[in-house]
């Protein structure tokens, strides 16, 4: 196979990984020649591997004269059991001059607006001592119910650098969303912004922040600001609680205090998507979340100050962690409120065009409906500073790299991620001294021993399987919250192998040591007993130009599986018998017999979460005629209605 891209080697020379590789080596005495000897390295030799990078990145903190208790443990060790860390310290502590721009932040209006370093740690400065006089010390939690924006920033890092922990939600969670959150870990403090726009439509939300607040009795205090809107607020008199305006910046360098934290400290709680029941919530800790974030951007990403980062996210997602980690890296983040098409095709790219951001994240989803919409980058639009892509949220279809590299930018990094919030970060991710390979991730990051099991928990190659680490990393989380026996965490990633972190995620490595992703393994389909993964029958469905998007699932028929595929069609387009025989001889001809649908049905629309994934499981309950556990856990719970009584079902 060809790559569709590699790294000019005058890149390469003066990359950051490539630092990297030279540096162990000459410590060691060793010649690491390539990644994929450094990533053997970075391994097998964990200790020396993360003090080197912390010391490389230059992450302020003491490492404690271990850096790994219990290796042998999975799960059980402890990264730097000794060491204290502040991730808010390492994102604004350092020499960044006041009057360098560190955020810059986009709204639907238009409104463009820019804060220096100055205006940040003086907005930080003032959030710390609103939150001290509220009562909120090391290890409370403070939940943000925001939209992203530079308040949320702020309200954060004023959060983690008094050791408190930050949670958060976005304002398209509902009242019970926010509540199957908030409920679980309990917040003394509430951030919330007043008002929100999405698509054009202002959303009031003060009846649902007084509605949280009244549900929630261990709320003492709501922190609030006007939002997109200027909504007054004037209702929160009502409440039992101290309502406080957002506060004012302290003067220009106020003293800025950062609690010494333990590198294990909790610092973030995430939220799993929570369609098969409650949330999990997942705690992260300082240490471990910072320089896995750090060493992402670095070295994967190659970052550096003073560059543009964006990554279109939401605050309920964890690419707003990641995206806020960059600050670590004294680079200015680029924050988005907002829907993606507001101005229709261009209106990111406008904005990475106006702002020159070097990185440019987004979803899978995106690129396919720019693909679908025939988007491509005008002319006049040059795009100097761009040089990577990076796309996560679903597998993306090889036909999407084909369409990124010919129809916008040609010489680009394009960067297929995956992780989750289970790790606040990635396990495969993009690596800038090696080739792109059409459809495939391009290899696992750094300190992690990525591999992928068999059924019978032994390493495969260009085979399918479960995506497995067989070794401790510093993202893992602490824990989860209210699960003091661990039982919970336990059976949620180390109940299928003995001794590994079994991610849930169906996939393949392939002979360039790259990835690919074949779907979640709890949506994986069973015809005739044969594993299929329903992001290969995607691939094909999503190169029909009168389809939007695809969902399938195996239904269960006379003591078998049959796969059924769900189609939402453009406008003024039909699902007509031509078209159906049309797509099961493509999904034919380039997958196997068992991928083939038996059953084609067109939908008005999918179910998703609330970070955009499509839910098959959610789908295949309502087929069933089984519960669906928690709705509101889905951006469009309406959606479920279209798969009720279908009658090409009952045949």
């Amino acid at each position: 196979m060809n790559p569709i891209w590699s790294p000019s080697p005058e890149f390469v020379l003066q990359s950051r990984i490539e630092q990297l590789r030279k540096r162990i080596s000459a410590e060691n005495s060793i010649n690491l020649n390539d990644y994929s000897e450094l990533h053997k390295f970075s391994i097998e030799n964990q200790e020396i591997f993360w003090r080197t990078i912390w010391e490389d990145m230059g992450l302020q903190g003491v490492q404690g004269e271990v850096a790994l208790e219990n290796p042998q443990l999975m799960p059980g060790a402890k990264f730097f059991p000794k060491g204290r860390i502040n991730f808010a310290k390492n994102c604004l502590n350092h020499d960044q001059a006041d009057e360098a721009i560190a955020i810059i932040s986009h709204n639907e209006t238009g409104l463009r607006k820019e804060l220096n370093w100055g205006e940040l740690r003086a907005s930080v400065a003032s959030f710390q001592q609103v939150l001290r006089e509220a009562g909120v010390k090391a290890s409370d939690v403070v939940g943000g119910y925001v939209a992203n924006g530079p308040e949320a920033v702020i309200a954060a890092l004023s959060t983690l650098s008094l050791g408190a922990i930050w949670t958060s939600c976005s304002p398209d969670f509902g009242v019970q969303g926010m509540l199957d959150r908030f409920g679980q870990t309990k917040p003394k403090v509430i951030i919330a912004g007043c008002s929100v726009r999405y698509n054009k439509k202002p959303i009031d939300l003060t009846e649902r922040i007084i509605e949280i607040c009244q549900e929630l009795p261990s709320v003492a205090h709501l922190i609030h600001f006007p939002g997109t809107e200027a909504v007054a607020g004037t209702e929160f008199t009502k409440l039992q609680l101290t309502a406080l305006e957002f506060p004012k910046p302290a003067p220009l360098g106020t003293e800025l205090y950062f609690e010494d934290t333990p590198f294990l400290h909790p610092a973030f709680i995430l939220y799993s998507s929570g369609t098969t029941g409650n949330p999990k919530c997942i705690l992260h800790s300082h240490g471990g979340s910072l320089i896995q974030l750090v060493k992402e951007h670095q070295y994967h990403v190659d970052l550096r100050a003073n560059e543009r980062l964006f990554f279109y996210t939401t605050c309920g997602w964890m690419m707003w962690n990641w995206l806020i980690a960059g600050l670590a890296t004294k680079t200015a983040i680029v924050l988005y409120d907002g829907s993606p098409f507001s101005r229709g095709a261009k209106t990111l790219w406008e904005m990475c065009e106006q702002d020159d951001w070097a990185i440019f994240g987004t979803s899978a989803k995106y690129i396919s409906a720019l693909e679908k919409q025939k988007w491509q980058t005008p002319e006049n639009m040059k795009l100097l500073k761009l040089r990577a892509i990076l796309s996560t949220g679903s597998p993306l279809a090889h036909e999407s790299f084909d369409y990124v590299y010919n129809k916008l930018k040609p010489d680009i990094l394009l960067g297929s991620i995956s992780g989750g919030t289970d790790i606040v970060s990635c396990f495969m991710l993009s690596c800038p001294v090696r080739a792109v390979y059409r459809g495939q991730l391009q290899g696992a990051g750094l300190g992690l021993a990525v591999d992928i099991f068999d059924e019978e928990g032994k390493p495969v190659q260009e085979q399918k399987g479960e995506l497995v680490c067989t070794k401790p990393f510093p993202a893992m989380p602490v824990g989860f919250w209210d699960d003091s026996d661990q039982k919970r965490y336990l059976s949620a990633y180390f109940e299928r192998f003995e001794g590994a972190w079994t991610h849930g995620d169906y996939a393949e490595r392939t002979a360039q040591d790259g990835f690919v992703i074949h779907g979640r393994s709890d949506a994986v389909l069973n015809p005739g007993g044969v594993r299929i993964g329903t992001a290969e029958i995607y691939r094909q469905v999503e190169t029909f130009e009168e389809i939007i998007e695809a969902l399938a699932i195996g239904q269960d028929k006379n003591n078998d599986v049959r796969v059924v595929l769900f189609v939402v069609m453009k406008e003024q387009q039909e699902l007509t018998e031509e078209l159906k025989d049309q797509l099961r001889r493509r999904i034919k001809q380039n997958t196997t017999l068992r991928h083939v649908p038996e059953v084609i049905v067109s939908v008005a629309a999918l179910p998703r979460t609330l970070s955009g994934k499509i839910v098959e499981l959610a789908v295949r309950a309502v087929v069933h005629n089984l519960p669906v556990k928690n709705q509101e856990a889905l951006a469009n719970p309406e959606a479920l209605e279209y798969f009720r009584n279908i009658p090409e079902l009952q045949k």
